[in-house]
Formats: C-alpha cells, sequence, structure tokens
C-alpha cells in the first residue's frame, strides 16, 4: 500500500536538451506530485479501488469519487481516460486511465495498454495542460507483465511527445525493480 511518508515534490523547471529531457522517472508517492495531473490507473466503473486508485482517491478526498459518478455515470472503457479535478493533491487534475486485463497476450492488451497512456496525454493536451505523472498502468491487479507494459509506456510516451514538446511526463515508480526498469529503457 502506498503511505503518506513521501513530501510533495514540486517539479523544477529546467531547459530542455533532447527528447528524453522531457521524461523523468522519479521514486515517489503519486499522490506527492505537484504537477498538471496525475493519472489513476482505474476500473472501467472509475470507482475507488485499491492500489494506487484507493491512494489517489483517499489523498485527494470524497469529492473526487462524487465526480467521478456524477460526471462518468457510464465509466470508461479500457483504452481510454477521463479527466477530473484534483480536489486535495497538488495535482490539479487527476486523469483516470483504464488500461487492459492481461488474459493471454494475445487478446489486444499491448494496443489497448498503449491506448490508456496516449489517451491520457491526449486529454492532457486538450485541457491545456503541459505535466503529467503516470504510474505503470495495468501492472498491479490487472496482471499486465511489467517489463513489457514499461516498453509500451515508453515507447507511446516518446512517439506522443514527437508532436508536443511542450509536455512534461513522469513515470512515478514505487520500488527499486520498477525505477531500474524505467531507467534502462529510457537511458539506453
Amino acid at each position: 500500500r502506498f503511505t503518506r511518508s513521501f513530501k510533495v515534490r514540486r517539479i523544477p523547471k529546467v531547459p530542455r536538451a533532447k527528447e528524453d529531457d522531457l521524461i523523468h522517472v522519479y521514486e515517489a508517492d503519486i499522490t506527492t506530485l505537484d504537477v498538471d495531473a496525475i493519472v489513476n490507473a482505474a476500473h472501467e466503473t472509475l470507482h475507488r479501488g485499491g492500489g494506487v486508485c484507493g491512494a489517489i482517491h483517499s489523498a485527494a478526498g470524497p469529492e473526487l469519487e462524487r465526480e467521478c459518478r456524477a460526471k462518468y455515470p457510464e465509466g470508461c472503457e479500457p483504452g481510454d481516460a477521463k479527466i477530473t479535478a484534483g480536489y486535495n493533491l497538488p495535482a490539479r487534475h487527476v486523469i483516470h486511465a483504464v488500461g487492459p486485463r492481461w488474459r493471454d497476450g494475445k487478446s489486444g492488451e499491448e494496443a489497448l495498454l498503449a491506448s490508456a497512456y496516449r489517451r491520457s496525454l491526449e486529454v492532457l493536451v486538450e485541457n491545456g495542460l503541459k505535466s503529467i505523472a503516470f504510474p505503470a498502468i495495468s501492472t498491479g491487479i490487472f496482471g499486465f507483465p511489467a517489463d513489457q507494459a514499461s516498453m509500451i509506456a515508453v515507447n507511446t510516451v516518446r512517439a506522443f511527445l514527437d508532436d508536443h514538446p511542450e509536455v512534461d511526463v513522469i513515470f512515478c515508480c514505487r520500488g527499486d525493480a520498477n525505477l531500474a526498469r524505467y531507467r534502462a529503457l529510457l537511458h539506453e
């Protein structure tokens, strides 16, 4: 479980020299990041869940679930994303991205996961926002293999940044293995 032991992280604004300077990797509690939007690895109903989703809902307060239920009573399809306010979070918004449940790797999971990352970025830009922090979507209870998921995440974000260099992206990692996985992909 996530704990509230991290301090609010203010994201430094620095000049960008190359594409991967737009992508940052932090080991942090995503609920403490001061960005335009954090991404919630959400369930299709957009209701409070466990893991990252539960931590985000807890930190944001009950208003987050009320907005999800009122604004999106139909929920959200896998591969899509919806936006709400951030309420008690340092982040001003929450983008709820629904990744796929891992079945067998032959049921369109890769395309749906890439779509969840891409749609989150599109929603960010559509709302005039510039900075976003992602957890490892679908790698928790949805069971997507972490190595494969991180490669899809990094490749999807890089492709999006080709057309949107104004966007700053953070991959917010928990644990040494996850942190090392993203750092290796971004610095090969």
